[in-house]
């Protein structure tokens, strides 16, 4: 066996760059080989792949585990970014084994292409109407100010119930999420309690009550809040900046892939090149292993390069990994490319004249540090019919 090579290159860094820019790392990545060793933001190493059919071992590795209890000992949790274990919050995220297929089994018969095409008319009303109201007020208006994050949390929460004069709350409390002061993240879960709790009240009909009636009976009120919050908070964090790619593609003139292609192959492209996030999830090994040819002590986090994989000119033919692989594969993945689709079509059809008020090759997008992923800076437009 032998180590990993080590990279120098910082592939969590936060940085700015145009929007047909490559990140800097991800060659590097690529070039060091299959596994690749990085120092890891939280202190330490971390491992990460760089190849596609490696990558689909990983996700499926049995002692490869999304369990932050198995994060280095030295790490801190807030720092890494970490959930609450498995064993302090049941979660999708944090699950593995039988636990994890207990618990998806109650999400996933909610989230299913047939399921959420039962909302596509509301999906594509909710695009039109705040388009319309952008529009109306004739002037330039820059897209990622408010409405990327508008339009997919109005989608989730209308979904799951949440009362729509709510959504306010729930743009202030996703964008309290990414406060370095542990008081105003605290009060923005607080929030998302009061959303979860809301959509659970006497009366609603919509998803959130459907999955109180179907999680384990030993899930309590406090954690199916905690899973509502993660429904919530992912259905924002995820489509929010894959829905700027997407407008910017839309929207400029130098661009006819919009045109020239399926509504589907185009959100799909889009997310090919955009992923969501740069990476998978942490994940940790459980137990010393081996994997291709390299020694990974207990305890080591591994990371998995979605962007650089799926952008890859070498990738084997096959499924990108935009929503991963295997059993953690998103359960929100039906609904989000849904949303992007409908947003295409209300552009198509109602604004066919819409245009980008700054050159394509101007915009430019920030790479948020950390596992997190990329998002444009701003997308000023002028929406005409």
């Amino acid at each position: 066996m032998t180590d990993a090579p080590h990279v120098t290159v910082d592939p969590f860094a936060s940085t700015l760059r145009k929007v047909g820019e490559p990140h800097p790392a991800r060659a590097v990545l690529r070039a060091a080989g299959p596994i690749v060793q990085a120092d890891a933001p939280a202190g330490g190493p971390v491992w990460i792949i760089t190849d596609d059919v490696l990558a689909r071992e990983v996700f499926v590795h049995p002692r490869i585990v999304k369990d932050p209890a198995y994060a280095p000992v030295s790490w801190d949790p807030r720092t890494a970014g970490l959930e609450p274990t498995a064993a302090a919050q049941p979660s999708l995220t944090t699950f593995d084994g039988p636990a994890h297929e207990k618990l998806r089994r109650a999400h996933a018969p909610l989230f299913t292409a047939r399921r959420m095409s039962d909302y596509t008319e509301r999906i594509t009303a909710i695009a039109r109407e705040l388009l319309t109201g952008l529009a109306d007020t004739g002037e330039t208006v820059d897209l990622m100010a408010d409405f990327t994050t508008r339009f997919p949390l109005t989608v989730v929460c209308d979904v799951l119930g949440v009362p729509l004069e709510r959504i306010d709350q729930a743009i202030a409390a996703c964008r309290g999420m990414y406060s370095i002061d542990p008081e105003e993240v605290g009060a923005a879960m607080a929030t998302f309690g009061e959303l979860a709790a809301a959509a659970l009240s006497d009366g609603r009909d919509g998803l959130a009550v459907e999955l109180r009636d179907r999680v384990p009976e030993e899930i309590t009120e406090t954690q199916l809040h905690y899973l509502l919050f993660t429904l919530i908070y992912a259905g924002q964090l995820t489509t929010d900046p894959s829905l700027g790619f997407l407008l910017a593609r839309v929207f400029a003139a130098e661009d006819t892939a919009a045109e020239a292609t399926t509504i589907d192959e185009f959100v799909r492209e889009t997310l090919r090149l955009h992923s969501p996030a740069p990476f998978s999830l942490w994940r940790f090994t459980s137990a010393d292993i081996e994997l291709a040819g390299v020694r990974l002590p207990a305890r080591s986090p591994v990371l998995i390069d979605i962007q650089g994989i799926n952008t890859d000119p070498g990738r084997s033919i096959g499924p990108d990994l935009t929503f991963g692989a295997g059993p953690h594969y998103c359960t929100g993945a039906q609904l989000a490319q849904l949303e992007l689709k409908a947003v295409v079509e209300v552009l198509r059809a109602d604004f066919p004249k819409a245009r980008l008020a700054v050159p394509f090759t101007e915009l430019q997008q920030i790479d948020l540090g950390g596992i997190q992923g990329s998002r444009l800076i701003a997308l000023p437009v002028e929406l005409r019919g």
